[in-house]
């Protein structure tokens, strides 16, 4: 046992001898190779950003984003059902055998990965034209924003984060906060936030009940003006009647708004103590300063990978001189190349 480990030891460390061999040998061309890589790396990346951002080849990118608050505790849990029953992502999480449910959140991240919404954007800001898509327009302009528009959630916070990344960092901030719009007027028409949707019905017929009042008062007025200044004395009783049906309807109208008044009240102090589903945060702001690309990073592996490739082509080419050198394995490939 000793010997044969004594072998394997002088085996080992006569690999490596050669191994190092083969690499001293090849020194000058690994660093040139090494070298030339790094420099060249360290001059395109000078050059990238010298270079106006419509040529150069490599140009800043922005990444402004937007910060939404959404509560998926909240209370609204027939609206959830509905609301991804429209989508079509309640159908997939039955599928995927999920017991909890999916979330708010899991809705807005559906959401933002829509048509609707993908084309909304197109269509907004024209990046048919301002991406120069030649053919196949809708299924393009949706592959390029689908890689340049992100979002994520928080599953801790409940916060939501949509960005957009751009050479052009003020058109990237007006993507963001349109997407931001979009997605709370999504949310209201899908009528997730139940209580904000009863809110707003509750001040429409506020509203309505107030004006029918006004014009049942000014509908009395009208007759009892028109008594006063002497109306003549067949009309007189039916102007009374008329008086007597406003009023009845007036009074019936204020019942209807001090119901509707208190409803409304009550639900304001039951809004206060719960979250709405959907809350903006923080609207996307210009950055000044760039998310990308890295160029120090980009040189670093740069020069690296040159250094393993040229190391790699070291032993290539000592493996290719070993074989010329043997005229048993010449004789082969000779032979074989005759065969053929």
């Amino acid at each position: 046992m000793t010997e044969k480990n004594e072998v394997y030891s002088q085996d080992d460390e006569i690999s490596l001898i050669d191994l190092f061999a083969v690499l001293w040998h090849r020194k000058v061309m690994i660093l040139v190779i090494t070298l030339i890589a790094m420099v060249g790396v360290v001059v395109f990346s000078i050059i990238s950003l010298v270079l106006p951002t419509e040529t150069s080849p490599l140009p800043n990118t922005y990444t402004p984003s937007a910060l939404m608050l959404i509560n998926n505790t909240s209370s609204s849990g027939g609206a959830m059902a509905a609301a991804l029953g429209a989508t079509g992502l309640g159908g997939l999480a039955g599928l995927a055998g999920v017991s909890t449910g999916p979330t708010f959140s899991e809705l807005a991240i559906y959401l933002v990965g829509t048509n609707t919404l993908l084309d909304a954007v197109v269509d907004e800001f024209d990046l048919i034209s301002r991406y120069e898509i030649k053919k196949y327009f809708r299924s393009e302009s949706r592959k390029i924003l689908k890689k340049q528009l992100t979002a994520a959630s928080d599953e801790k916070s409940g916060v939501f984060t949509i960005s957009f990344t751009d050479t052009d960092p003020v058109f990237a901030q007006d993507v963001v906060n349109f997407c931001v719009l979009f997605l709370e007027k999504r949310f209201d028409e899908l009528a997730v936030d139940q209580n904000k949707l009863e809110k707003e019905n509750l001040e429409i017929n506020i509203a309505n009940t107030y004006q029918e009042i006004q014009n049942l008062e000014q509908e009395f007025h009208r007759l009892e003006y028109s008594v006063v200044s002497g109306g003549r004395m067949g009309s007189i009783p039916a102007i009374t009647l008329e008086q007597n049906r406003i009023t009845m309807e007036l009074q019936t109208q204020k019942q209807v708004y001090t119901q509707l008044k208190v409803q409304y009240e009550m639900l304001k102090v039951s809004m206060a103590s719960e979250k709405p589903v959907f809350q903006i945060l923080e609207m996307a702001e210009v950055p000044d300063q760039k998310s990308g690309p890295s160029r120090g990073l980009i040189c670093i592996i740069v020069t690296f990978a040159a250094g393993f490739f040229s190391v790699f082509l070291a032993f290539v080419l000592n493996a290719i001189s070993n074989i010329r050198n043997d005229p048993e394995a010449m004789a082969k490939l000779q032979g074989s190349s005759k065969k053929k």
